[in-house]
């Protein structure tokens, strides 16, 4: 035993070491219970035990085992450091628990492989697991697949890797174990619910038995996507949130959710590649060459087989595919035709993408072949070219689809047909650009005018295909030409075409023929393709395939690039530039004179030829006049140009004559229309002038004319031939001055530069040194346009003048071309135009390539050269790389074609021969450069080879290699070599060399490129292994690369990627990501067109800086306009007349000093509400994102780029955050002189500035908050209102901030949340808030909490959204949070609610623990803040926080009219909510019984209400309910007790119907005993909500708008005379505390407010006994305290202080000193001048009135005498209430009584009435108005009369009080005014005239114009407020109420003795006035 005391002294942690196993139990207990009790997950007690936890598990004793593997789980839930011990523990678990026999064991182990899972250590575990699927024991393998199967279940196929469990599966079913087999097959069940069938390839090969088991068991899975049920701790909130919605029964959001949770798994990802290549029979490529058909045929075979494989392992087919392709082309047995295709449609399924390099090579052969006719050898070929185009893009294969287009077979000319049409099909609006379309349409608008049916047919279907892909918008351009049968033949078939991705690949119907297509195709080529990559494509898978531009073959000459602009069709104008084109026949000489007599005068033809040349002078200046007055139709341009041509004509010897008449030419020119007929007349002579001294510049001007006139290339082409063909050189020099001046006005589009280079190339010889010269000179323009490649024409002149051409080049170098100022304004009359000419630069850009010259070098490339290339002996390899260079020397420009070359040399690029392969890669160099654009097609089969020598062990061969692939990239831009797996596989060889060049050439062109690369992140992974190479300076090379990765992929895929390193590995590329974080550059700005670059680095790019914005501003607004000529956006505009209008001189200027001074917002009409359609339309994503990836950085940038300040954009998009600070200050100067920009942008600003709260600099985080509140104030100011797609994109990113560690930034984002409830309704904003508070960042929770509690206050409980309920339940788990300021703000929230909304908080809140309930409880009666003093509390707390009432109002004057509609249909159905129905007292629920017995009895039919139309201000109301009856006079008949009265009314009060609504509430404050129960909160929301709906100016626009203010009018004056005094006068003095606080509230709200306040001051001395004085004294004080006398001062208005006053002054005058004894509710009195203000009212007044005592006394005596009278009546009374209760009396007993209270009118027997039933009261009180009504004479007016019963209410006065009364209780006479009023709205309503429409109510002074409809806000208030009558009737038993207050709280006071009580306040007060005199 001695050694047993030994352990007991141990340490735990030894204790679970030691040999002992009582001492490692004895530990192992204690080790559980140590971890149970640390609460810290990051305590230092979780490290002793990190080495144990292994032990614990592998426990040798089994009883140790269990206890160790409880301790085990519990470590690893609760421990921070335990993900560190995953690898040994599970594999322990593996390897020692589940062989164990007790179950109980293998659960833990389980347990604890599935908790490692949960704490994000999921593929460790399920490494092991998998691991143990190869034990040789069944018990593990079986337990280990369990695991997965259980693991998968619960966290599901995110978390769970399938790929791996599903390689295995087959082997698992092929075991000897049954356990296994069975234990496989459940796992199979769970893989196929999460994957479904994209499980059955990989099982198809198991035992057919078990494939039909697992068949039957999946059919009977339910069909619903399955839904993870467990979560890692990163996604516990997730969790929590999936929780709260399946206990609300699943709300919509969860579907929302959902969508995302499981991933779309494509089967060929589970597959297993195979290898293919090596198992071709040895002797395959020698068959497939054998003469006889037989063995062709079995080579054929062997492939077919193995291409059956689903999928292939990529490797180097370029063999097998030649073969294959050679048989398809040339093989002349058909059979093997179509076995070969079905071999090729194999390799494309298997292969993929990886496919693509070949793709090109075989589709050629594949389409030559269509002529066969068999249908087998057809199919065969269909199938194969379409699983090839699956591979590559359409781009890519254009050209050679189009080059078959043209072939003579119609069969080749159909089947090319169907196959573009079903291409189009996999296409979108985004990868089928309109640089795409347009060779293809061109193309098949051939086939449909063909002579074979089943050709046309083919075509119509291609066309319709693309029409319904791309919408009509943009095909309809090139459908111009096309006549009505055949456009309607294309349109049908549009209609039966099913689109591959459904209907939202074609953005547009048929339909919608001018709806807006995604704005994008409007634009054309590049610009449009590369913007809708970011934007339109509704895919993102589909993105890869976008293809860059390229331009559809040189244009026709003379024609520059196609018809107008795509919206013209539908326009008047001349359709596009084309058809501008004036063709005029040749007129004889006769015609001519004939014509020009009509308009010339006769003298001056008769002068035209006179020998004076004083004669011809003058002729030419009449001449002259005559053309300047002519009208442009009128002008017969040919004839008068023949005219001017006429004897002498261009031989005119006098140079003023001849001024003249070259100025006339120009004139005829610019104004008429002038055809290249009047052209070539004049031409000659124009050219043949243009040398001279005196008239060479009016020759120029009248050339420049026609150029305008005839489109500048058909007039250059003309003038260069004319000139050439004479001999003067100084005529020859002029017009290549000319000709470069023209192409810097015009631009270059459309310029046929073959033919200009000939010219120029003869010019270049001239012996004259000024034509070689202006040939120069020429050439540098040309450069600007064309880059470099346009040296190559000349590289075989003399060296002297290449050096000179050289110089002019270099001149040229950096220069941009100058925007076109010429050429646009004559031929874009509609804004579409000018976008297309806004794209034509671009345009020529890239056809400058393609108009040069390209030479076909195929049939030069022939098999001896390729083999020569192949030989063995090194020098004839070179030889023949010689002949290559050659080749390509002397051709300059070839076509893509070069057959078997790029085999050839990929072979040399390994040769071991360094010299060649440096030959090698010069060729590709050159090769690149002759080829250009289109070299892209080459990349896949030999740029990636050049990449793999960039490996060399050389350093120079290095050097060669990364200037081919420069010099390659520069054609091709960086998309396709990104694209597919190549370059991550050169990447993952570890050789030091290649991975440093290859990181390098990445870090350098990643930053360039603007769009992410699709494939990009497979480069991922090896780019962590480079982090981490052996050598230093791939490592320095990969940490270089890093931010330009990130800056593509966003830090969280990155992060993400880092997952599968190992820990240590992981923790330091973590570290570095960091770094790079802060490094990250922001992506390119300009639109760098990097892939339609052609020739040069810059030039063409060069072309873009005028028609990118152009073409982006216009293209954005065009889009929801169907005529485009309105779409000139005066953004637009203004850009572009700055270019044109004052033409510019040189685009250089205007960037060195970068124009500032214009507006930095461009107002873009309906800008703001196209992108919210596209946003809807998901044209563009959604902005919403955890961190902010570059596609939507790129989409902003492409939004704002029509609608800000390019430069003020460059600041905003800048990667330095220096620059973000300037465009802050920037936007913040701007602020107040650009409102309306602000607004129109506001969306676009709001998403910018979301950005920045993702930066890590603090100084812009403040400007931007700083900016923020200032946006925020102006927008108040501006009664802006918010847009919901505004709020939900900005919102939730500005309450992120709202956690931020620093005070200040919290305070800034708290300041700004408050400004945002002025132009965003609070109970929207609750939500938002809400979701805030689900943050990790504990200081944000308990900030939004906070924030919660602040809403609840100034808002009341209408804004906990979805109800007070869940919002309070949502709170209330708060309580119980780890931090302590959470925990406390979630108190206080719920203390805030309390206090505006008493116990009812604890049903709202539902079930809390104890001890959160104990705490709550504990901080309510801290806080004992009394209910009725809350709402004036909180003016103290937070002046600011006080709704802005009239912004609140107004914001909806500009805002959506819906948000009413949506309040009122809250309103309704908050009594759909079981909490709203809570909130309702017993007493004043429905009794269901009691009103349908009651109904039984008493049927009243009642007419329906005349229905007024009022659907201009609001929407229709969603809701249905039952048809509300009129309310008729009599309604209370029918209601037997007050629960149901008040629950008709409120019903009323929801009507859809504003006047139903008014009356009823008209009807609510009648109820005199109803109306005191409303308390001050609802008589504030209620007057809040009547005010602001007389000011609103949209009622004013309504047939009956007069009415409905003037019932309202009455409405209020009822609410102020009804309501109880204490409470209406409360309400009204906070309502004008807040509308002067809001600094956007209208003066006139204000002002309406006052009135009402000098109405209650009217009433006061009637009134003045029942008021609380204490409460309004407490009232004023705050209102003083907030409103100091100076700062009242200060208000624009002096009735505040006045009104303020007079209230004071009255309340003096009334109470005399016993004023003073009423100021008990204010603790501190010297917080406000009141009581000073008090006292000096009192010394003034003390003079005129009598002593104090006097006034005691007088009261004393007063009561007396009514105790004295109440004693007399009461055996008389209690006689009369005998009478009425026995069943034969009650007329009787109820005469006496009427007749009792009219003799007696104060007379109180309200004692009698006290304990009596609710009924039995009801019944006295309906009794006596009776009587009442039948003695007065005023008897009902029969509803017969067709008078509605809206009427009656009016003019019936109504049942609760009589007539005198209305007069009595308002302390003064009625005038006949109001029911004059009254008459004059019942005429009207029955349509009679009034004879003064224009009499005002005498209360319209009293609310005048306008703001909006709030009867939303008072039904909302009515419906959730009435639960707070009981709060009212509280406040009255705490309020000090003078004696003669007689409410009961027991019940409701009839209304009846509320007359008599004010009859007898008023007869005592009678009594005291005159005591007093």
């Amino acid at each position: 035993m001695g050694d047993d005391s030994e352990w007991l002294k141990l340490p735990v942690d030894q204790k679970c070491e030691h040999k002992l196993w009582k001492a490692r139990l004895s530990g192992y207990e204690e080790a559980l219970k140590i971890f149970q009790k640390i609460k810290d997950e990051k305590s230092p007690e979780w490290s002793k035990f990190l080495g144990l936890i292994k032990k614990f598990v592998t426990d040798s004793n089994a009883v140790v085992q269990l206890k160790g593997l409880e301790a085990a789980l519990v470590y690893v839930e609760n421990a921070h450091v335990a993900g560190k011990t995953t690898g040994e523990v599970v594999s322990g678990v593996v390897s020692k628990v589940f062989n164990q026999p007790k179950a109980k064991a293998k659960e833990l182990g389980i347990e604890i492989c599935l908790m490692y899972i949960e704490i994000e250590k999921g593929e460790a575990v399920q490494e092991e697991l998998l691991k143990g699927l190869d034990n040789k024991n069944p018990k593990i393998i079986v337990a280990c697949i369990e695991t997965l199967r259980k693991a998968l279940s619960e966290f599901g196929s995110k978390i769970i890797l399938l790929k791996p469990i599903i390689k295995v599966l087959p082997k698992l079913f092929e075991s000897r174990e049954k356990a296994v087999r069975d234990e496989a097959k459940l796992i199979a069940v769970e893989i196929y619910r999460w994957i479904r069938d994209a499980l059955r390839p990989p099982l198809q090969n198991i035992n057919s038995v078990q494939l039909k088991e697992l068949e039957e068991e999946w059919v009977k899975l339910p069909t619903g996507a399955p839904k993870p049920s467990r979560f890692l701790r990163s996604q516990q909130e997730l969790e929590a949130k999936l929780e709260q919605q399946q206990s609300a029964g699943g709300d919509a959001e969860g579907g929302g959710d959902d969508g995302d949770e499981v991933p779309q798994i494509d089967a060929y990802e589970l597959l297993e590649a195979v290898e293919i290549l090596s198992k071709l029979p040895k002797d395959f490529y020698d068959k497939i060459e054998a003469k006889k058909w037989q063995e062709r045929k079995e080579a054929l075979e062997a492939v077919e087989v193995l291409v059956k494989n689903p999928k292939l392992e990529a490797g180097d087919y370029s063999d097998l595919v030649k073969a294959l392709k050679k048989v398809v082309g040339k093989d002349t047995n058909v059979m093997l035709v179509a076995l070969a295709a079905k071999c090729l449609t194999g390799l494309a399924v298997g292969l993929r993408k990886k496919f693509g390099q070949y793709a090109g090579h075989v589709v050629p052969t594949i389409l030559e072949k269509f002529k066969e006719k068999k249908p087998q050898v057809v199919q065969a070929l269909q199938e194969a070219i379409d699983a090839i185009f699956l591979t590559t893009t359409l781009q890519n294969i254009s050209e050679d689809v189009l080059a078959v287009m043209d072939n003579k077979n119609p069969t080749i000319k159909q089947q090319t047909s169907l196959f573009i049409a079903r291409s189009f099909r996999h296409c979108t609006a985004s990868t089928l650009p309109k640089s795409l379309l347009k060779p293809f349409c061109a193309a098949l608008l051939k086939h449909i005018n063909d002579s074979a049916p089943e050709v046309r047919d083919a075509a119509f279907e291609a066309l319709g295909t693309a029409l319904k892909v791309v919408g009509e918008k943009a095909v309809n351009p090139f459908l111009a030409d096309v006549d009505k049968l055949k456009l309607d033949k294309i349109k049908e078939c549009s209609e039966k075409v099913e689109l591959v991705h459904g209907k939202k690949a074609g953005l547009v119907a048929d339909k919608k023929e001018f709806k807006p297509v995604p704005g994008r195709t409007t634009t054309s080529g590049a610009a449009g393709d590369k913007d809708t990559k970011d934007i339109s494509a509704p895919k993102p898978g589909l993105l890869k395939k976008a293809p860059t531009a390229k331009a559809g073959g040189p244009p026709k000459k003379g024609k520059p690039a196609a018809p107008g602009g795509a919206g013209n069709t539908g326009t008047k104008n001349k359709k596009g530039l084309e058809t501008k084109e004036i063709v005029e026949p040749e007129l004889s000489m006769e015609v001519c004179e004939e014509k020009a007599s009509v308009v010339l005068p006769p003298t001056c033809i008769q002068l035209l030829d006179s020998s004076n040349w004083k004669e011809r002078l003058a002729c030419m200046e009449e001449f002259q006049k005559a053309v300047e007055l002519m009208d442009r139709t009128e002008m017969p341009c040919q004839a008068l140009v023949r005219m001017l041509a006429k004897k002498p004509g261009w031989k005119e010897t006098n140079f003023q004559v001849m001024q003249m008449k070259l100025h006339i030419v120009a004139l005829i020119a610019q104004k008429g229309n002038f055809s290249k007929t009047s052209a070539q007349i004049v031409l000659d002579g124009l050219v043949d002038k243009i040398g001279d001294v005196k008239c060479g510049n009016n020759a120029k001007e009248a050339m420049t004319a026609i150029a305008e006139a005839c489109m500048l290339p058909w007039t250059a082409e003309q003038v260069m031939s004319m000139a050439f063909s004479q001999k003067n050189p100084k005529n020859q020099s002029e017009t290549l001055n000319w000709l470069s001046n023209a192409i810097k006005e015009f631009g270059f589009s459309g310029l046929n530069v073959k033919a200009f280079i000939s010219n120029v190339k003869t010019a270049l010889a001239a012996t004259n040194p000024a034509v070689r010269t202006s040939a120069i000179t020429l050439l540098g323009v040309m450069y600007l346009y064309v880059g470099p490649s346009l040296r190559m024409f000349f590289e075989d002149e003399k060296p002297a003048l290449l050096s000179q051409i050289d110089a002019e080049f270099e001149k040229m170098q950096g220069q941009s071309p100058p925007a076109p100022t010429r050429g646009i304004s004559k031929h874009s009359t509609s804004g579409t135009d000018e976008v297309e000419d806004g794209d034509e630069p671009e345009d020529g850009g890239n056809d400058v390539v393609d108009l040069l010259p390209r030479t076909e070098i195929s049939d030069k490339i022939t098999s001896e050269l390729v083999s020569k290339i192949g030989d063995k002996n090194w020098k004839i390899r070179k030889e023949g790389l010689d002949e290559v260079a050659g080749i390509i020397n002397e051709a300059k420009f070839i076509q893509p074609n070069i057959g078997e070359l790029p085999t050839a040399l990929k072979g040399r690029l390994n040769d071991s021969n360094k010299i060649l392969v440096q030959q090698t890669l010069n060729i590709l160099q050159q090769l690149a450069v002759a080829m250009g654009p289109n070299i892209k097609q080459h990349v896949k089969n030999l740029g990636i080879p050049i990449i793999t020598v960039l490996g060399d062990s050389k350093n120079n061969v290095r050097a060669a290699a990364l200037a081919t692939v420069n010099a390659w990239a520069e054609q091709t831009g960086m998309k396709e070599w990104l694209e597919g797996e190549d370059l991550s596989e050169e990447l993952k060889k570890e050789n030091p060399f290649l991975r440093q060049e290859l990181l390098g050439w990445l870090a350098e062109k990643l930053p360039t490129l603007r769009s992410t690369p699709t494939d990009l992140i497979l480069c991922v992974p090896h780019l962590y292994s480079c982090l981490e190479d052996r050598n230093g300076d791939v490592r320095k090379k990969a940490q270089d690369a890093l931010p330009f990765f990130m800056m593509h992929l966003g830090y969280e895929k990155m992060a993400k990627a880092t997952g599968k390193l190992k820990p240590t590995s992981k923790d330091q590329v973590l570290a570095m990501l960091e770094k790079a974080k802060a490094n990250m550059p922001a992506k390119p700005a300009a639109p760098a067109k990097a892939t339609s670059k052609p020739m040069g680095g810059s030039a063409p790019a060069k072309f873009q800086p005028t028609s990118a914005p152009v073409e982006d501003s216009v293209s954005s607004t065009i889009e929801a306009k169907p005529d485009p000529r309105k779409a000139k956006a005066p953004g637009v505009s203004s850009k572009v007349k700055g270019i044109q209008g004052k033409k510019v001189p040189s685009k250089t200027s205007l960037k060195e000093d970068e124009d500032k001074s214009g507006p930095i917002f461009i107002i873009v009409s309906n800008g703001k509400e196209q992108r919210m359609k596209d946003e809807k339309g998901l044209k563009v994503l959604k902005w919403n994102f955890t961190t902010p990836r570059d596609e939507y950085i790129e989409q902003l940038k492409t939004q704002m780029s029509s609608c800000v300040a390019k430069w003020l954009q460059d600041e905003m998009f800048h990667s330095d955050f220096q620059h973000h600070n300037k465009a802050l200050a920037v936007m913040v100067d701007h602020l107040e002189s650009e409102k309306e920009g602000v607004i129109g942008c506001l969306d676009l600003i709001l998403k910018w500035l979301t950005l920045r709260f993702f930066d890590t600099n603090t100084s812009v985080l403040m400007k931007a908050l700083e900016y923020l509140k200032l946006l925020f104030t102006l927008l108040s100011e501006e009664e802006y209102h918010l847009t919901e797609n505004e709020a939900s994109s900005f919102i939730p990113y500005l309450i992120l901030k709202v956690g931020e560690p620093k005070d200040v930034i919290r305070k800034d984002v708290r300041a700004i949340l408050n400004r945002m409830c002025l132009v965003y309704p609070a109970s929207k904003m609750f939500p938002f808030i809400m979701e805030g508070t689900k943050s990790k960042n504990s200081k944000q929770r308990a900030e939004c909490l906070e924030e919660l509690g602040c809403l609840v206050e100034s808002y009341g409980m209408n804004v906990c959204q979805p109800t007070p309920g869940k919002a309070l339940k949502e709170i209330a788990i708060h309580i119980g949070d780890r931090d302590n300021a959470v925990r406390n703000a979630a108190l206080n929230t719920i203390v805030t609610v309390y206090n505006v909304h008493g116990d009812q908080v604890f049903k709202l809140i539902g079930n809390l623990s104890e001890k959160d309930m104990s705490m709550l409880e504990e901080r309510i009666k801290r806080s004992a803040k009394r209910p009725s003093t809350a709402p004036m509390k909180q003016v103290e707390e937070k002046p600011q926080r006080m709704q802005n009432i009239s912004s609140n109002a107004n914001m909806l004057r500009k805002g959506p009219a819906e948000d009413m509609s949506s309040k009122l249909n809250q309103a309704r159905s908050m009594s759909g909510h079981p909490e709203a129905a809570q909130m309702v007292r017993r007493e004043f629920q429905l009794d269901l019984d009691e009103i349908e017995n009651d109904n039984g009895t008493v049927r009243c039919e009642m007419p329906e209400l005349v229905q007024h139309k009022l659907d201009d201000i609001f929407e229709p109301v969603l809701i249905p309910e039952p048809k509300i009856r009129a309310v008729s006079p009599h309604f209370d008949d029918m209601h037997s007790n007050t629960a149901s009265t008040i629950n008709f009314i409120i019903s009323q009060v929801a009507s859809g119907d504003i006047n139903t609504s008014i009356q009823a509430l008209t009807q609510l404050f009648q109820i005199e005993s109803l109306a005191r129960e409303a308390s001050t909160g609802v008589l504030k929301d209620l007057m809040h909500g009547l005010i602001t709906l007389m000011l609103d100016s949209r009622i004013e626009d309504l047939e009956e708008g007069q009415q409905v203010i003037r019932s309202v009018n009455l409405l209020v004056v009822k609410v102020l005379e009804k309501s109880d005094q204490t409470n209406i006068l409360s309400a009204l003095l906070v309502l004008l505390q807040d509308s002067l606080l809001a600094t956007a509230s209208s003066p006139k709200f204000s002002e309406l407010v006052m009135k009402c306040l000098w109405r209650m001051v009217r009433l006061l001395p009637d009134t003045i006994n029942s008021i609380n004085l204490d409460r309004i004294l407490l009232d004023i004080h705050i209102f003083m305290k907030v409103f100091p006398k100076e700062k009242l001062k200060q208000c624009k208005s002096e009735f505040p202080i006045r009104t303020l006053k007079t209230l004071l002054h009255t309340l003096c005058k009334l109470k005399g000193p016993k004023i003073l004894d009423h100021l008990t509710m204010i603790d501190n009195k010297n917080e406000s001048e009141l009581e000073a203000h008090l006292c000096r009212m009192m010394k003034h007044s003390m003079d005129q009135s009598g002593s104090k005592s006097d006034k005691e006394t007088e009261k004393g005596a007063s009561r007396i005498d009514e105790k004295a009278s109440k004693a007399k009546v009461n055996d008389f009374l209690a006689e009369i209430f005998k009478k009425i209760g026995s069943k034969e009396n009650t007329k009787e007993g109820l005469a006496e009584l009427y007749e009792y209270k009219k003799k007696y009118s104060d007379a109180d027997i309200e004692p009698f009435l006290k304990n009596s039933s609710q009924f039995f009261q009801s019944y006295v009180e309906r009794g006596l108005r009776v009587i009442e009504m039948e003695r007065e004479g005023k008897g009902r007016i029969p509803t017969s009369t067709g008078i509605s019963p809206q009427m009656e209410v009016t003019c019936v006065p109504t049942p609760t009080s009589t007539v005198s009364s209305i007069g009595n209780t308002n302390g003064e006479e009625v005038g006949p005014s109001v029911y004059l009023e009254r008459l004059k709205i019942l005429r009207q309503r029955c349509g009679l005239d009034n004879t003064k429409q224009d009499d005002r109510p005498p209360l319209t002074s009293l609310l005048s114009k306008p703001a909006i409809p709030p009867v939303a806000s008072s039904t909302d208030m009515l419906h959730s407020k009435l639960s707070q009558l009981r709060e009212s009737r509280e406040q009255h038993q705490h309020s000090d109420l003078d004696s003669n207050q007689t409410h009961s709280a027991g019940t409701l006071t009839s209304s009846s003795s509320s007359t008599t009580n004010i009859d007898d306040l008023k007869k005592r007060l009678e009594r005291i006035k005159s005591s007093r005199k």
